[in-house]
């Protein structure tokens, strides 16, 4: 057999020519090979071939219409799992979208369980708005919270509700810089507590055990709350204004209270049906009595004794010029005296109160003023008695009584009773013209209701509603609570007459027992409609307030 052929060896290279793949090694022909072009480098290709751009990574082909455009590629479904169709996606989507909407009708936004700042108490108050400083915590917050509380005694000391003492205590802590305050306010205490964050907390309380009538030192505490929240007065200035103003004098002295509370009686008794006679007895019973409790005052007798101590005085020296034959009516007399005693700003307090939601200082408030009412009575009650057993005549207490004068002059006498008031209350100067001219309005809107027929208890809530909204309006202008203009301005309202009735029915009459208790109901309901009314009226009249609340009448001033 023929052996098998040997491959021909490669040919060898000729001399000088590079050596080929074949004869370099691995590592040689790979450094030798030559780099691709760069991607910018031209290259002339056929017609109709497709060009790759690495920049955008889209394929564009050339204007060959022979050529069919590229088609989009369909996303690979994966094994086992079939795609949904489009009227099914459609319906899920719709499904979760009024599923999103229910929930949000149902929860709300909020979670129902989020805690609400308290510095929205604010609104709708006079001191919405406030200038709040945020420099940090504050070292010194105690300072803060003693002048807090100085305020709230202050205020609560002058008469005012507790919604308007809560809202200057929030103001105040808020312009200085506090946060996380809690405040509880009871029928005569205060109490604040502080708990910053990572900070040992701190509780202080005051407690309040006197009253006075100081509206005049009401509207500078109010005007200093204002000064606070607007951003012009440090912590130690306010501090300075306040103690100021707890130690400066009343506006009127003793004397002037004395005789006005006198001339408020006889211009009074003028404006509800008397006569000359009866103006002159109701000024001596009423000066009488504020001598009375000024000495009971000093002996620190409780109020409750005091108020029926005047009670009987006014009752008995009206009975006494009666039984001596002078030409007066008893009960028109012992009416104007009382108007003066009745818990007016009491009742307006702790109606207030009720409404905004402190209980525990609206049952305290009313309390204190059911007491004092029921004081008035039980010495009207003991004067009537003592004149029965002494042998006086019958009162004929079902005359209705209407003012012996014209009209003019009963307007002229309701105005020399508001003013009269205005000094007993210790209401600032400025405001007494306000108060009368709000009050006669206010006469005048009950005059319109009452020709309308709307009835005997309707009649003085409407005007008293009227009262509580104008009286919110130019007092907050005047920087003035609201308090101040309607307290005084409201008080002929009280039915005075109505209540003298009913103690008599009660306390002497047989027959007319059960209208006396009719009639002492009726007068408790008007009087509780009419202190409604009041605070019904400062709701109503926020609308036309909003403007003046806080550093919004700083801004316009600026």
């Amino acid at each position: 057999m023929r052996p098998a052929a040997k491959a021909p060896n490669p040919p060898s290279k000729a001399p000088g020519q590079p050596a080929t793949g074949m004869d370099m090694p691995t590592a040689a022909l790979r450094s030798t090979r030559p780099k691709p072009p760069p991607p910018t480098t031209s290259v002339i290709r056929p017609a109709g071939s497709k060009v790759l751009r690495p920049q955008t990574g889209r394929m564009r082909t050339t204007a060959d219409p022979r050529e069919k455009r590229p088609t989009r590629t369909r996303k690979t479904v994966p094994p086992g799992t079939v795609p949904l169709a489009s009227s099914a996606v459609r319906a899920d989507r719709s499904s979760a979208a009024a599923r999103r909407m229910l929930r949000k009708l149902v929860q709300g936004e909020n979670p129902p369980t989020q805690a609400m700042s308290i510095v929205e108490r604010l609104a709708g108050s006079p001191y919405a708005n406030p200038l709040v400083r945020t420099a940090g915590p504050d070292a010194n917050a105690r300072k803060t919270l003693d002048l807090a509380l100085g305020m709230a005694e202050s205020m609560f000391r002058y008469g005012a509700g507790a919604l308007e003492v809560e809202t200057a205590i929030i103001a105040v802590t808020a312009a200085f810089g506090l946060e996380s305050i809690e405040v509880d306010i009871t029928n005569q205490s205060v109490l604040l507590n502080y708990s910053p964050k990572d900070q040992t907390p701190i509780t202080v309380m005051r407690v309040v055990r006197s009253w006075t009538n100081n509206y005049a030192g009401l509207g500078l505490v109010h005007q200093l709350v204002t000064d606070i929240i607007d951003g012009g007065l440090s912590r130690a200035e306010a501090a300075n204004r306040l103690n100021e103003i707890t130690h400066q004098p009343k506006p009127f002295p003793r004397w002037a209270v004395t005789v006005s509370a006198g001339v408020f009686a006889a211009a009074i008794v003028g404006f509800i049906g008397g006569g000359p006679l009866a103006s002159l007895v109701g000024f001596a019973g009423t000066v009488m009595v504020s001598l009375l409790q000024r000495v009971l005052g000093r002996w620190r007798v409780p109020d409750f004794f005091t108020t029926a101590a005047s009670g009987f005085v006014v009752t008995a020296m009206a009975m006494l010029f009666w039984s001596m034959e002078v030409p007066i009516s008893p009960g028109i007399v012992v009416a104007g005296g009382i108007l003066v005693m009745l818990p007016t700003g009491r009742l307006v307090s702790a109606v207030q109160d009720a409404i905004n939601g402190f209980p525990v200082t609206a049952s305290g408030r009313f309390l204190s003023a059911f007491l004092t009412f029921g004081a008035l009575v039980a010495g009207i009650a003991v004067a009537l008695v003592l004149g029965a057993l002494m042998g006086m005549g019958r009162l004929n207490v079902t005359d209705v009584a209407s003012s012996q004068y014209s009209f003019a002059v009963t307007l002229l006498l309701l105005a020399i009773a508001l003013g009269a008031i205005c000094i007993v209350e210790q209401s600032p100067r400025r405001l007494v013209l306000p108060t009368v001219l709000i009050g006669t309005a206010g006469f005048l809107v009950y005059q319109l209701v009452e020709a309308g027929g709307m009835g005997p208890r309707l009649t003085p809530a409407v005007a008293a509603i009227f009262i509580g909204m104008v009286a919110r309006i130019v007092a907050l202008r005047m920087g003035a609570p609201q308090l101040i203009v309607a307290v005084p301005a409201v008080l002929f309202l009280f039915p005075g007459l109505a209540i003298f009735r009913s103690m008599y029915g009660l306390s002497i009459g047989t027959d007319e027992m059960y209208q006396g208790v009719v009639g002492l109901f009726d007068a408790l309901t008007v009087i509780l409609a009419i202190s409604g009314g009041v605070v019904l009226g400062d709701n109503l009249g926020r609308p036309f307030t909003r403007n003046l609340n806080g550093n919004d009448r700083r801004n316009r001033r600026r």
